[in-house]
């Protein structure tokens, strides 16, 4: 378990999404209430920074 409480066991995935490499138990994030891995930090910080922008962009698009 790392220091976030976050436990490599109750990740919804085994690979990192961007690299393709097994996930680590440092890298690890919470994303809509599930535990996500990645390889690395720097992979789980490209996937945070990735997520707010399109969130950002999707609440600025305008309404159909």
């Amino acid at each position: 378990m790392n220091g976030d409480g976050l436990s490599l066991a109750d990740a919804v995935n085994e690979t990192c999404p961007w690299s393709g490499k097994p996930i680590s138990e440092d890298s690890l994030t919470m994303y809509k209430g599930k535990t996500v891995g990645f390889c690395n930090p720097g992979c789980r910080d490209k996937f945070a920074a990735a997520v707010t922008h399109f969130e950002a962009a999707l609440e600025a698009a305008p309404k159909a």
